[in-house]
């Protein structure tokens, strides 16, 4: 069993297939992997680029014959990276990734526990004309703020069902995880705002 793995329920209020039969609410309605809805857009000639919302908002518009949504920004054009050698005193450039250019000093700088996590995406992405050692004092001044636990957002639903399902199961194996979360995405969502 996947996390892309469909199921099955004949029962009335059953996770439907997934067709351009369906209505935008009732596609709402109900969870679906990227997967599943890029074959349905793919089926009904709608575009597919975007990630899961912004597909999951055109095929329910498409689905109820509304206008597509407006298409997001493009990205910039691709700037240019940094590349080895670095140290401490490089200037992060606008546009800089989190390469594996910078992954390397950073293990190197900081130690073998170093990852890019939320703080440190930001601070490269927002912070051009700093230097790589102000990124170091940045992850060690940041390490309270990044033990603490932080919800899971949204588009992540997987793994904030599987997160909340281990949190109240602690000797729970994965499979039965996974389970429960095939269980879990066969029901209807619960209505939003309320």
């Amino acid at each position: 069993m996947n996390e892309n793995q469909n199921t099955s329920a004949t029962a009335a209020g059953s996770r439907p297939p997934l067709t351009a039969d369906l209505t935008g609410a009732e596609l709402l309605r109900w969870y679906w992997t990227l997967d599943e809805l890029t074959g349905l857009a793919r089926s009904m000639g709608v575009a597919r680029h975007g990630g899961k919302a912004a597909l999951t908002a055109r095929l329910a518009a498409a689905l109820d014959g509304l206008p597509l949504p407006a298409a997001a920004a493009r990205r910039r054009p691709a700037t240019a990276q940094l590349v080895e050698p670095v140290d401490g005193g490089t200037v992060i450039p606008a546009g800089q990734r989190c390469s594996q250019v910078l992954r390397r000093y950073f293990v190197e700088a900081i130690g073998p526990g170093f990852h890019f996590d939320a703080f440190m995406r930001d601070f490269i992405a927002q912070n051009p004309g700093r230097t790589l050692a102000d990124a170091v004092a940045h992850w060690h001044a940041t390490r309270p703020d990044a033990a603490r636990p932080r919800e899971i957002e949204e588009q992540f639903e997987f793994n904030r069902f599987t997160s909340a399902w281990h949190s109240g199961n602690p000797a729970g194996t994965r499979a039965q995880a996974l389970e429960a979360w095939y269980a879990h995405r066969a029901l209807p969502k619960p209505p939003s705002g309320g």
